[in-house]
This record gives C-alpha cells, sequence and structure tokens, in this order.
C-alpha cells in the first residue's frame, strides 16, 4: 500500500499486491479500492501484480474541492501508472471507474495497455438525450442527488438493495456486503459523491471508446438496476472494435456469489489469453 500526489496535489491512496503484469483496477461510486479486494487477490495469487487506488474524494485519498470530474480521475490514473513506471497494464474499470477507464483511454492512448476490462460500466452515455433514448432519464440522477443531500446515510443503505439486487426474489447477497457498501460509501466526501453523480451520468464516453486498439472484454450484469445494459455494455460493445461482450443472466450492478465467481472466472481467462 501507497500514496501518490497528484499534479493539483491531492494525495491518492493505492493497494499494490503481488508482482508480475500490472492489473489495474478502478471502482464504481461511492466506493473505494476494498471494493476490488477479492480480484486484488486473486490475480496477485496467480502470478500478477494487482493494483487499486481510491479516487480522489472517496476512501482514504483526499479530499479536494476542486477535480471531482471525470478529465482529472484519468489524469489521476495516469499518474500512477506513470509514477510506478507500469507497462503492459491491464486496466479493469467497474461502473464510474469504467468510465475514468475509458476516458483515460481518451486522453492518454494505450502506450501503456495491454488489455481492458469493462464491467458493469457507464459508457457510452447514461443520460437520456435525443440522440440517446435508451438512456435513463434525468429526474434518476437528480433523485441521487436529492437522496444524498437529504440524509446520505440513508441514502446509502437504501441504494445497497438495487445495487446487489437484493429486491430481487431470490437474491441471496449477505446482509455483511450491503454494510460493507454502506461503509465504503459514507467514506466519501459530500462534495466528491454529488460531483461524481454528474461525471457518471451526463459524460459522453463515445469517443474515448473509439480510440481503444487493445483486446476488450465487456462484461455486464443482465439485471442491473443501476447501469441499464441496454444503453451501456451492449451500445459500447458496438463501438468498441472487436470487443468481447459477456452478459451474465439474472446478475446485478454489484456482484457477489456465482456472479462474481463467473465474472473471476471469465477475469482469469482474459489475462491469460
Amino acid at each position: 500500500m501507497g500514496t501518490f500526489t497528484t499534479t493539483d496535489g491531492t494525495e491518492i491512496f493505492y493497494k499494490d499486491w503481488g508482482s508480475g503484469r500490472p492489473v489495474v483496477f478502478s471502482h464504481g461510486w461511492p466506493l473505494h479500492a476494498d471494493a476490488w479486494d477479492g480480484q486484488l487477490r486473486l490475480v496477485a495469487e496467480q502470478g500478477y501484480r494487482g493494483l487499486a487506488h481510491d479516487r480522489r474524494g472517496h476512501g482514504r485519498s483526499g479530499q479536494p474541492w476542486h477535480g471531482n470530474d471525470i478529465d482529472t480521475y484519468a489524469d489521476d490514473l495516469a499518474r500512477l501508472l506513470e509514477i510506478l513506471n507500469l507497462r503492459e497494464v491491464v486496466l479493469v474499470g467497474h461502473s464510474t471507474g469504467g468510465g475514468e477507464v475509458a476516458r483515460y483511454l481518451g486522453r492518454h492512448g494505450t502506450s501503456r495497455i495491454a488489455k481492458v476490462v469493462l464491467l458493469g460500466a457507464v459508457p457510452p452515455l447514461m443520460l437520456r438525450t435525443d440522440t440517446n433514448p435508451e438512456g435513463s432519464p434525468i429526474e434518476v440522477f437528480d433523485g441521487l442527488r436529492e437522496g444524498l443531500l437529504r440524509d446520505r446515510a440513508q441514502f446509502y443503505r437504501e441504494l445497497s438493495e438495487p445495487f446487489y439486487g437484493a429486491n430481487r426474489p431470490g437474491a441471496t447477497v449477505s446482509q455483511g456486503t450491503r454494510d460493507a457498501f454502506w461503509l465504503m460509501s459514507m467514506a466519501a466526501g459530500m462534495k466528491a459523491a454529488y460531483d461524481c453523480i454528474e461525471q457518471f451520468s451526463a459524460t459522453d464516453f463515445t469517443a474515448d471508446l473509439q480510440r481503444i486498439d487493445v483486446p476488450t472484454l465487456i462484461a455486464h450484469g443482465e439485471d442491473d438496476q443501476i447501469v441499464p445494459i441496454k444503453a451501456a455494455a451492449k451500445n459500447s460493445a458496438s463501438i468498441v472494435k472487436d470487443a468481447a461482450l459477456k452478459v451474465y443472466p439474472g446478475a446485478p450492478h454489484g456482484l457477489t456469489g456465482e456472479y462474481e465467481q463467473a465474472f473471476n472466472r471469465d477475469l482469469l481467462a482474459f489475462l491469460k489469453d
């Protein structure tokens, strides 16, 4: 574990486990690097170097007033790769982290990157517009902002339900997992969490996806209530050249149990391919 300082002086916390080809994970909103612990341990045990950072404003990283935007998130990721001189990197991004990865590729290219994994990722665009009719209406994201400002602690408790599909018949997600979601979410600063809603919902990543020229796995839960698959993975797979699309029937946004194990198997296979 360590920290690095960004170009605007923000301190970013990161984990660095194992050795070998680097696999760098970017987490979803409003979580932090601990959300990837299972995968970090998995890849490190398989001979890879697993790394994950807390996005600025989240977890153990600094909480600046400014810079809570997708371009800065991508530049912070670039700074991590540059400081550690990482090459032949596999980038893995979940949800907002998938947007961070896409924008990194759009701004910084693939000279350091070997492969890309987008899991339940927000690209190409979540917000419904005239040209993106499959997106979610602005009222959905306004509701997130309202809930966050009204009572963020209760808001995060309630958000864990659709996040893990706990509101679906036969759901097996544990209360412990939902509690962990709440704890990680509460570690995000109010300003960063609020600003990030606009970033993950209204940012158009189409041009970033078009720049990807390395092998890409796009994985998504079929029953994702947070980032609906139709506007996200299925559109992204049509934009990224030769992307492989993996759909998990019945799976929610946050993968646990058998859904998570299925993704882990696919991740390892993709790393070794």
